[in-house]
């Protein structure tokens, strides 16, 4: 027989699709928005940033007028109950109770849909220098799990397969530059770091997606917290790789400066997982003595004990063991040779034993 429909969870299915109508209300009125006289330091922007009309209109961007109370009044306007408005992370109630102010004032904005394409919350880039927050998202609503969405999910999943690389990037500003270069399976995770339950969106989409981050040591340090997250999650035929941009560049800028053929080649050029973290390792370090090499090797027994599947963490002994031979058998003392960032790893030559992997 089939189950009785629950009456809470249909309702709940309701207040979600409320939710999302006052979502896309909102995501319009902005849109008109970026057509006023307000707006002209924000189409500039755009414009600077390579993003056309049509592009604009395809990202369905946007402007928040620097006005405490433009989308309140307006979608009040219309009819929209205040609560629901501010339960949509919209507008947000002043402690002293006061009238509720828009959140997002005097930012550019780009709508977060869901992989239904509802819109579900909001992103917003400040225009004033002197803003506290450079990048402000919409808060955690009934709608919105910042921790369980991605930027253009739905987009890059019906893209992937179509013999793509499936790339994560940092932000809003690179998935659009990405996607308009042609490398339209990207997507973001929402300000913060790359979650768990984000990791898993992503391998429901591709078995081994591509992060892409900043050139600097910002953007090393974000790889390296994704290398320590997916350590015990990865499994056979469910891994990551790691595409570092040059020094000082995001992907938007390397697609602006040298076109989407340098963006191929960098990401043809990305590493995997294991080499992440053998870099981290050694990078810059001197190996010139018995401590600091059994330092080493105790730091990288660590490091693959996370890995669940012992198959898979037989693998990875291995592969440590024949770069750790490189390192001791084949080159001088001292400090291992800095890398460019996003540069391919040498291989080393012969596999060491599997006793030795597995010590």
């Amino acid at each position: 027989p089939m189950p009785a429909r629950d009456p809470k969870a249909q309702e709940k299915a309701d207040r979600r699709t409320e939710l999302a109508k006052v979502m896309e209300q909102a995501v319009q009125f902005f849109r008109l928005q970026l057509k006023t006289g307000a707006a002209g330091a924000a189409r500039d922007y755009l414009a600077g940033r390579g993003l056309d009309d049509a592009a604009q209109t395809r990202w369905d961007i946007g402007f928040a007028p620097d006005d405490r109370q433009a989308l309140f009044k307006q979608l009040t306007g219309k009819g929209i109950a205040p609560d629901l408005i501010i339960d949509a992370g919209l507008s947000a109630k002043p402690d002293d109770g006061g009238a509720p102010y828009d959140r997002f004032r005097g930012r550019i904005i780009f709508p977060i849909r869901d992989p239904r394409g509802r819109a579900i919350a909001l992103g917003g880039r400040a225009m004033d220098p002197n803003a506290r927050a450079k990048y402000l998202n919409s808060p955690e609503t009934e709608l919105f799990d910042k921790g369980r969405s991605l930027y253009n999910h739905g987009p890059a999943r019906d893209a992937s397969g179509k013999d793509q690389p499936f790339i994560v990037a940092e932000g809003y500003m690179d998935v659009i530059a990405l996607a308009e270069a042609g490398f339209g399976a990207t997507v973001a995770p929402l300000g913060t770091a790359v979650t768990e339950d984000q990791l898993q969106l992503l391998w429901r989409m591709h078995d081994e997606p591509i992060i892409a981050l900043d050139g600097d040591t910002a953007g090393f340090r974000a790889a390296l917290r994704v290398v320590d997250l997916a350590l015990p999650l990865i499994e056979a035929g469910k891994s990551l790789r790691f595409c570092l941009m040059p020094d000082g560049m995001d992907p938007d800028d390397l697609i602006r400066a040298e076109g989407a053929g340098a963006m191929r080649r960098h990401l043809d050029a990305s590493v995997p997982l294991v080499q992440l973290l053998w870099r981290r390792e050694t990078e810059g370090k001197s190996f010139d003595s018995p401590e600091r090499k059994a330092a080493l090797d105790h730091s990288l027994r660590e490091a693959i004990r996370k890995v669940r599947d012992p198959s898979l963490r037989r693998h990875y002994g291995d592969e440590v063991n024949r770069l750790r031979r490189a390192l001791f058998d084949n080159r001088p003392q001292g400090k291992t040779p800095f890398r460019p960032r996003g540069a391919r790893f040498q291989q080393p030559a012969a596999p060491m034993s599997e006793t030795k992997a597995s010590a």
